[in-house]
């Protein structure tokens, strides 16, 4: 309180500076009845908003009537643009909106607001010797809010039916400071909430299942029912994900079942410090130049980071995809791919580019029910992609194109079957790494066994990589690529040779040389910067043709529509014979939303040769209520003449979702449909299950409690309540259900394997001397196992006191820091024109302080300060009084 009373009264300063008009004796003109102002009668209040103080306080008095406050302090505090003059003894401007004019005309004894006029009554306005006291009945009447002169508090409780303008300030700095974290922000140096793997933990499951009719245009009508399961859960110390899926009949048709370790940190299979392992349905990196990226059955294992891609300029994003779901794959915020679901639950985009720098990687997937889940991976490119003197390896064996369990023929892709494999890489210098690989598998029915080298250089704004592969059978090839940022251009070439019958996986059959040049830019139009991307390929052919492909692709943003358009040509030079006509091929993707509506869409069309429109769909979906959304989709088939369209209904309910949809096309064909979705999960707050229509098994659950740790301890005892209606975040926009009246509440859909912070939002609680004990905890969370965060709340008190540099003057404007026990920084402040500094809100502990280095280094003082304050129920304010800095020591220089 007394840290309190010392600012105050220092505003009160600065107040009679800036409205001195008002200070100067004032003749009264009109005084409401007999009462005259004395100390005696004289408040300090501070005014608060609901959660928010507002100023720095205001002044006031007790009257016969009532309370009256300070015209000049209110304004002041609520930042009202009024003007007060003296000279005319009135009082102009607007209150919270520009078309809120305000007029108070002390001589006429008239107040206007906006067109209407009255006059003022005796006890409305008070002359003091600070100014003009006003009743807080008659300014909140002006003012279209409640004014409550809480006395017992010494507060002044401002309440309105609508957000005021000083209040939607607040709320901004709020959402500012969340979203502009500090720079040396590190999840590492906070408390981290470990969840150790079980022998056995019970699955999360994922349900998707539908029924419905089919009739096709020539034909009888069928009946069809399908569904698709997706566990995971914990057995024998690593995690499991197991995915059952049926075909139309509801007859099981594939059974993928995997056990994994995963971690960031590489620290699995001890001296191995692996990052992932794999035993079941696993996928295997592609090499150099030989193999591509397979799925299968078999066992894999690496020490490579998460986010690394098979090749330096391009990678493959694998993943589970069920039935009605469709995927966009974004790069850098710009849509370069799309994929439909075609029935085996998987995606896939192969041998997606890189660019030079940070390639930001975004796959979004689409459900039925309007869900919508996305998997951001960040993949630099460039010379520090392997740090010096680290080594990466990866080995697997793999029955290729083949589940787990199979229920029937498997996929005849031209990769089935066995493989196995191992690579490394390694960085000699920052500039430098190379890296080997050697692999055996089967492709198109022929096995083929081979040997890869790679050497890798960054050679000024270029990284140049170049790999060799050679078969056991005789076959060779080489290949050269580079990848460049020269300015705001991104370039990027390749030159491949096959010799001796080299077969690879990674390009076309027959291929005997292919040569590969692009260029990705942003044109600026005013405003607005479009990014455009243009490619040349030609190839040579074993059979004597040769081929010259180009690509143009530009992306831009309609309204909100982020369109892409891409351009295709093709021109085939036969050895032989006549050759083919060109080719010009040309599609449009969209994805956004116009107001509340959220589009996508593709069209295809053909400029040359093969001419005239092909395909189109697209898809909208709306918002019907806060848990119910409308689904439209049309389509137009041109060589067969079809069009389609489908149109459906999502209710989303607490603990599932459900999906109605009527189909129908130009040839008579129609169908109906019934989805239902849901997931169920083991209880995390006690015993049995859970549902919910949020995916639990594919994503990480957060399982929070929020109680007041009344002993400070940071361990929850019995006798400690629970806090309801708190707000919970995670990292820095997530945002889960506050918590219910047993404390309580599940943070879904966190990135698997991905720190996170776990927090209290501190605006969400009701008392302001009650304040987090901490930060939060840091969790990594693992698909469909909630993890138990507890979060404690304590008592919060102030600490002040006044900086001053040797001879005794003061230090203002310095920045200082707060830390806990564990030299965590907890509080900023920064030291005012008097050297005083006061720290709010600050948790029950031991503290000390340390001046920000910027500022000690300016001013020329030692950052470190030997003062301690410690916070408890005896003690919720300390005033350290005065701390005199101590400069840096200087030594001397001698000639």
């Amino acid at each position: 309180m007394k840290s309190f009373l010392s600012r105050l009264s220092r505003g009160f300063m600065a107040l009679a500076l800036a409205t001195g008009a008002l200070l100067a004796p004032v003749v009264p003109a009109f005084a409401g009845g007999d009462w005259k102002a004395n100390d005696d009668d004289q408040l300090l209040l501070d005014v608060r908003v609901g959660r928010f103080r507002v100023g720095d306080g205001v002044r006031g008095y007790q009257t016969g009537s009532g309370t009256c406050i300070d015209l000049a302090d209110i304004i002041i505090a609520f930042d009202l643009p009024v003007r007060l003059d003296k000279k005319s003894r009135r009082a102009t401007g607007w209150l919270f909106e520009e078309s809120r004019t305000f007029t108070l005309d002390r001589e006429a004894n008239r107040v206007q607001i906006m067109n209407k006029s009255s006059a003022l009554a005796a006890s409305d306005i008070y002359d003091t010797p600070e100014g003009w006291c006003v009743d807080t009945k008659a300014f909140g009447r002006w003012l279209d809010v409640s004014l409550t002169a809480d006395l017992s508090d010494a507060l002044l409780v401002v309440k309105a039916d609508r957000k005021l303008p000083f209040e939607l300030a607040e709320e901004r700095k709020e959402r500012a400071a969340k979203v502009r974290p500090a720079a040396t922000f590190d999840l590492r140096s906070l408390p981290q909430a470990s969840d150790p793997y079980r022998f056995w933990r019970t699955p999360s499951v994922d349900v998707v299942a539908s029924t419905g009719f089919t009739k096709e245009a020539q034909g009888r009508g069928t009946f069809n029912a399908r569904y698709d399961l997706f566990a995971s859960g914990e057995v024998a110390g690593a995690s499991f994900d197991a995915r059952l899926s049926s075909n139309e009949k509801g007859v099981p048709e594939s059974f993928r079942v995997r056990a994994y370790r995963t971690s960031a940190e590489g620290d699995l299979l001890g001296p191995f410090r692996a990052t992932h392992f794999g035993v079941g349905d696993v996928n295997l990196p592609a090499s150099f130049i030989g193999s591509q990226s397979t799925p299968g059955r078999g066992l894999f294992v690496t020490n490579r980071p998460l986010s690394r891609p098979d090749n330096f300029d391009r990678t493959s994003f694998r993943g589970e995809l069920p039935d009605g779901w469709d995927a966009e794959l974004y790069r850098n915020d710009q849509l370069i791919g799309y994929f439909q679901s075609r029935g085996d639950g998987r995606y896939e985009f192969l041998d997606v580019p890189l660019l030079y720098g940070q390639n930001r990687m975004e796959v979004v997937l689409y459900g039925p029910q309007g869900q919508i889940r996305r998997d951001v991976r960040m993949i630099p490119v460039g010379a520090n992609s392997i740090p010096p003197r680290e080594t990466y390896y990866w080995a697997g064996i793999q029955d290729a194109g083949r589940d787990l369990f199979n229920f029937g023929n498997s996929d005849d892709q031209p990769y089935n079957g066995l493989r196995a494999g191992f690579g490394v890489e390694r960085g000699l210098d920052a500039k430098t790494s190379i890296g080997a690989s050697a692999i055996t598998s089967i492709y198109e029915g022929r096995r083929d066994s081979y040997a890869e080298v790679m050497i890798r250089r960054a050679v000024g704004p270029t990284l140049i990589e170049v790999a060799g592969a050679a078969s056991i059978d005789g076959g060779y090839a080489v290949r050269g690529q580079m990848l460049g940022q020269f300015g705001e251009a991104m370039v990027g070439a390749q030159s491949l040779w096959l010799f001796g019958g080299f077969r690879s996986e990674q390009y076309l059959p027959g291929l005997r040389a292919e040569h590969m040049l692009s260029l990705d830019h942003s044109l600026k139009i005013g405003t607005k910067t479009l990014p455009y991307g243009v490619s040349a390929t030609y190839r040579e052919w074993l059979n004597g043709n040769r081929s010259l492909e180009a690509k143009a692709r530009l992306s831009f943003n309609i309204n909100n529509i982020n369109a892409t358009a891409d351009l295709i040509w093709e021109q085939m030079k036969f050895a032989f014979g006549t050759d083919p006509p060109q080719k010009l091929d040309a599609s449009l993707r969209l994805s956004g939303r116009v107001g509340g509506l959220r589009l996508r869409g593709e069209a295809r069309f053909g400029l040359v040769g093969d001419t005239g429109f092909r395909e189109s769909r697209i898809t909208g979906e709306w918002r019907a209520g806060d848990k119910a959304n409308w689904r439209a989709e049309l389509g137009y088939d041109a060589p067969n003449k079809r069009g389609r369209a489908t149109f459906g209904y999502t209710r989303q309910f607490d603990k599932f979702a459900l999906t109605g949809q009527l189909m129908g096309a130009t040839d008579g064909a129609v169908a109906a449909q019934l989805s239902l979705a849901f997931s169920m999960g083991p209880n995390p707050h006690g015993k049995g299950f859970h549902m919910s229509s949020d995916k639990l098994a594919s994503s990480g659950q957060a399982a929070v409690l929020v109680y007041q740790d009344l002993n400070a301890d940071g361990v929850r005892q019995s006798n400690e309540p629970v806090e309801k209606e708190v707000e919970i975040t995670a990292g820095l926009n997530g945002r889960g259900k506050s918590t219910d009246a047993k404390g309580q509440t599940i943070i879904g859909g966190l990135e698997p394997y991905k720190p996170i912070l776990i927090g209290i939002d501190a605006g969400s609680l009701p008392d302001p001397f009650v304040q987090p004990a901490n930060s939060g905890m840091v969790v990594t969370p693992r698909p469909g196992v909630p993890i138990i965060v507890e979060l404690p709340l304590v008592s919060a008190g102030e600490i002040s006191g006044y900086l001053l540099k040797e001879g005794g003057k003061p230090m203002h404007g310095v920045d200082l820091e707060l830390l806990d026990k564990a030299g965590r920084v907890v509080k900023t402040t920064r030291a005012e024109y008097d050297g005083f500094f006061l720290f709010e809100s600050v948790p029950y502990g031991q503290y000390r302080l340390r001046v920000g280095a910027v500022a000690a280094n300016i001013v020329g003082v030692q950052p470190e300060i030997s003062v301690a304050a410690s916070l408890d129920r005896k003690n919720p304010t300390v005033d350290l009084g005065q701390i005199m800095l101590k400069p840096t020591p200087r030594i001397a220089a001698g000639n």
